[in-house]
């Protein structure tokens, strides 16, 4: 008689127990147990425990491979869910086994679980290892199926066969979507296809919605919502968050006017990717030396500061000739700007030369910092509306949330849980597709902020993420060489850059370290098919099969491997950050990011005034829509796991584990350098502190 001491581990998340009766059967290479009952006097699988068991055999079963886990009826009580999160067994001969789990279980079912050890397919010699590892993809493959969002973008996850239980899991709170006196945010039940495994826990739904549900019921009792005038006065802007304020909102509120803290924005703010050394004024902008000589310091002119390289370019072309729609019975306008910024020698990136069109033309003056003081504000103003788009449709939306979610289902798709690199990328895809179906709600559809809040309306803001795809490379999403391509890599003052850098390098040493162990050579990469089919997956349904956008449709070295999946991990971690951290704070000044404009941009100078700029500026109601949505969007998220920190156990490995160590200490250093750095910085930069980066992207 063989005795197997069984350890079974709940989930902590509230409601993550069960009442239903838990049955075990435990498969070896040299034999299989009967199924049996794990059982205790009193409660079994209650939330957080640690139940233990013993499991009985008439013979050793050799090297445990598979466990099987059955949730059935418990006498009389109705079916409820259970969130697992392993199983360990130890063997006779003392030998401890993991199965990884860490999903629920709704119904009545059968959950095969393996041993954890990390395993391309081309090590797995046992018929039934094999033929699990095929019925896991088929079945994941059955149940998780692409779908067309907006024809032009990455395409998105269905589950046409998904019925939620008649009892719905007691784990995930109710809500239709309705927030009194708020019709923008009724869309919620876009999310209710979700299965239970794809869903936020407890802690984090009810956070979510709780705490959107009273701010917007604020912003209705005050009547913020329903006034659809001007605002009187730019002071009264401050009032919408009285109460949600830090060091770099009070900041943006008090020096949003400056052209120091304008260019300021283009390095450290919340778009910090678009900016571009010029080294030749294109045809389309013609600036001259006589127009900004004056803003250049003495003893130099245009040509020479070109020479030098201190002349950089912000151009908004992406933008150029996108359909307004109305709002609040307005019509509202647009406009690509082209903005030419100078570094000078006190350091400050500063603006000086706009113009607000692609085309230039005597209807379209190049307006310069010696204008008068509204004209150049309000210029300045076009630009950041402009900043709005690039930074929430591209920036943001496309290029952090709907590629993770494209990485995040081909995963889930394509590698069964014993591959190393569905081990590797699943704690960076934790909440992606529930966020991604909650943004879609909010943001993209016919109630949402683009169709309430936004000068281009919903066709006109997936058009520029469509554009932006178009346009995407994956050059342009290696880090390393997005600077030196723009020509940013030695900007001084440049903290995005300087702390994006240190994160990128310790996650690619922390891949490298992870990859060449479980592949020691090219050829292991190049006869994974596991891998190829998930690499081809994104190149089709992500990046649409588009050749010219160079993303590979197969990997052939480990070097390739690894930028890779730094890609991926990056994508879905780091670069996220930087773009959603700061939102509120950058945001929460209308002025500074505007979503709307309601008059056309200026096509002569000295016509600007007070009374004419706050005319432009969006109306009450526009502004409040669309702060309270950011402010949702960019809450610190409950339920957090920062970088680095893996909770759930899917590595086994010694090797892996002690990467996984080294990653967060080399993390821990890099935040400690941010934040003794942050002391001597008048506006502090601290979006890429690793402590503050979480490991997917879950809001």
């Amino acid at each position: 008689m063989a005795a197997y001491k069984v350890k079974v581990a709940t989930g902590t998340d509230l409601l993550s127990g069960t009442m239903d009766s838990i049955s075990l059967t435990i498969v070896g290479t040299q034999g299989e147990s009967h199924k049996q009952l794990l059982n205790h006097f009193g409660r079994d699988f209650a939330t957080g425990a640690v139940d233990e068991y013993t499991v009985r055999c008439q013979q050793d079963l050799g090297e445990l491979i598979i466990i099987r886990l059955h949730k059935e009826r418990y006498s009389f009580l109705p079916k409820n869910s259970w969130y697992c999160n392993y199983v360990q067994i130890c063997a006779p001969d003392g030998r401890i086994y993991h199965f990884p789990a860490y999903r629920w279980m709704d119904g009545y079912e059968t959950l095969a679980l393996r041993e954890a050890t990390g395993k391309p397919r081309a090590e797995d010699t046992l018929p039934i290892l094999l033929e699990h590892r095929q019925e896991e993809i088929r079945a994941k493959q059955d149940f998780y199926h692409w779908r067309v969002f907006v024809p032009g973008l990455p395409n998105y996850v269905h589950i046409p066969s998904y019925r939620p239980p008649v009892r719905r899991n007691p784990n995930r709170p109710e809500w239709n979507g309705y927030i009194p006196g708020f019709p923008i945010l009724i869309n919620i039940k876009a999310t209710k296809f979700l299965d239970s495994n794809l869903r936020f826990s407890f802690i984090k739904t009810a956070s979510f919605f709780f705490r959107l549900g009273p701010m917007a019921l604020g912003f209705k009792l005050r009547g913020l919502v329903d006034c659809k005038q001007s605002w009187k006065r730019l002071k009264d802007i401050k009032k919408i968050f009285p109460a949600h304020k830090s060091i770099i909102s009070e900041y943006v509120a008090e020096h949003w006017t400056e052209d120091s803290f304008f260019g300021y924005q283009y390095l450290n703010g919340i778009n910090p990717g678009l900016l571009r050394r010029c080294t030749q004024i294109p045809d389309k902008f013609p600036v001259t030396n006589d127009m900004v000589t004056p803003f250049l310091g003495e003893g130099t002119c245009l040509q020479a500061e070109l020479e030098k390289g201190n002349i950089y370019l912000a151009d908004y072309r992406i933008l150029d000739g996108i359909p307004t729609i109305e709002l609040n019975g307005r019509k509202q306008h647009h406009c690509a700007p082209l903005c030419l910024l100078h570094f000078g020698p006190e350091g400050n990136m500063m603006p000086i030369a706009i113009q607000l069109s692609q085309t230039p033309g005597p209807d379209c003056p190049i307006f310069l910092p010696s204008d008068s003081e509204w004209d150049w504000l309000l210029a300045k103003t076009w630009v950041r509306y402009a900043e709005f788009y690039c930074h929430e449709a591209i920036s943001h939306l496309l290029e952090t949330h709907l590629i993770a979610e494209a990485f995040c289902l081909a995963m889930m798709r394509q590698l069964p849980m014993c591959h190393p690199l569905y081990k590797l990328l699943i704690p960076h895809t934790r909440y992606t597709i529930q966020i991604n179906s909650i943004g879609r709600a909010l943001l993209l559809n016919e109630g949402g902020l683009s169709a309430r809040g936004m000068s281009l309306g919903l066709q006109g803001f997936a058009e520029v993420m469509v554009r932006a795809l178009s346009e995407t490379t994956y050059d342009s999403l290696y880090l390393p060489n997005d600077f030196v391509e723009r020509g940013v890599q030695d900007l001084p003052g440049y903290y995005y850059r300087d702390d994006s850098l240190a994160v990128w390098d310790a996650l690619e040493r922390y891949v490298t370290e992870i990859i060449t162990y479980y592949y020691p050579c090219d050829a292991a990469v190049a006869g994974d098919p596991e891998l190829q089919s998930w690499v081809q997956e994104i190149f089709k349904e992500c990046l649409l099969g588009r050749e010219s956008s160079g993303f590979p449709q197969c990997l052939q070295t480990v070097p390739e491997l690894i930028r890779y999946v730094t890609i991926v991990i990056y994508t879905c971690s780091a670069k996220h950050a930087a773009v959603n951290t700061g939102q509120l704070e950058y945001t929460a000044w209308m002025p500074n990011f505007p979503s709307s404009m309601r008059n056309p941009p200026m096509q002569a100078k000295g016509l600007t005034t007070l009374e004419s700029y706050m005319d432009t500026l969006p109306d009450v109601k526009t502004t409040c829509i669309t702060l309270l949505v950011l402010w949702t969007l960019s809450r610190e998220p409950d339920d957090k796991r920062p970088l680095g920190h893996f909770p759930d156990i899917h590595f086994v490995e010694d090797a892996p584990r002690r990467s996984m160590d080294t990653l967060r200490r080399r993390l821990a250093q890099i935040s400690h350098n941010i934040r003794q750095r942050n002391k001597c910085l008048p506006v502090p930069y601290y979006y890429l502190d690793p402590v503050l980066i979480e490991n997917s992207i879950s809001i």
